[in-house]
């Protein structure tokens, strides 16, 4: 009797055993949600900048350094022109100041402002003179646009793209609105024209056009007047993107 006694005891003893064993290897029970993903223990934390636009362009409004300033400078602020040095006229077209300062706005009767007046003039009264183009019909109404809005100095974040650089979306708007004036068909400046693809390909590819915008030593910095600001370092990244893509027509 105690033999079987004994026997029962360490059979209870031995359950006992592999029941804490296989407890003790049984999974994890977690209560609420799981984490979605892995924490970060490292300590290393990620410090890419991300751009948001917080001051972006309002569509119906005209920005003096961003559309103005840029038919002034590239078609108007030329040597013997309307550039500091020169001054024809007393009219100095190279600064928001100098240009409210001197350009004859006319907040009551924008038309009759004498640099809007001198955009549509014939013969020799018409700015730019000849053997330059005449401005365009939308960059004349860019003008009067803004000095009907009271020619004010307003500025934007115009939202500038390096992520899908093409030709004819990135990079051609950027050089009919601060290089065409001076490198257009009429009596270009240096020689070089910028009005179609593969007048722009020969600057590009030679080096040329990135080294000038870009103020680099070897080259004569642009845009026009000397002394100017650089373009913003995006529009010149947008240069650079297509270059480097091997500047395609696309």
């Amino acid at each position: 009797m105690k033999r079987i006694q004994s026997i029962a005891a360490v059979m209870a003893g031995t359950i006992l055993f592999f029941s804490i064993l296989f407890s003790c290897k049984r999974e994890p029970v977690f209560v609420g949600e799981l984490p979605t993903g892995p924490v970060d223990s490292t300590g290393i934390v990620d410090t890419t900048p991300v751009y948001v636009n917080e001051h972006p362009c309002d569509p119906d409004s005209v920005y003096f350094g961003a559309q103005v300033l840029p038919i002034l400078a590239s078609n108007c602020a030329l040597s013997g022109c309307h550039d500091v040095q020169s001054h024809k006229e007393g009219v100095i077209l190279t600064s928001f100041d100098k240009v409210k300062a001197t350009g004859g706005i006319n907040l009551n009767s924008p038309t009759n402002s004498k640099i809007y007046k001198s955009l549509n003039a014939s013969g020799g009264d018409r700015m730019p003179p000849s053997p330059y183009s005449a401005l365009t019909a939308d960059q004349k109404a860019v003008i009067l646009k803004w000095i009907q809005q009271g020619a004010q100095n307003l500025t934007c974040e115009s939202g500038c793209d390096t992520t899908n650089v093409t030709y004819s979306g990135s990079v051609k708007p950027l050089l009919d609105l601060k290089c065409k004036g001076c490198h257009g068909t009429t009596n270009p400046s240096g020689g070089i024209k910028l009005t179609n693809y593969d007048e722009a390909k020969i600057v590009a590819l030679n080096g040329e056009l990135l080294g000038t915008i870009n103020h680099e030593s070897a080259y004569i910095p642009m845009p026009y007047p000397a002394g100017s600001a650089k373009m913003p370092q995006c529009e010149i990244d947008v240069v650079r993107i297509w270059i480097e893509d091997g500047a395609p027509n696309n």
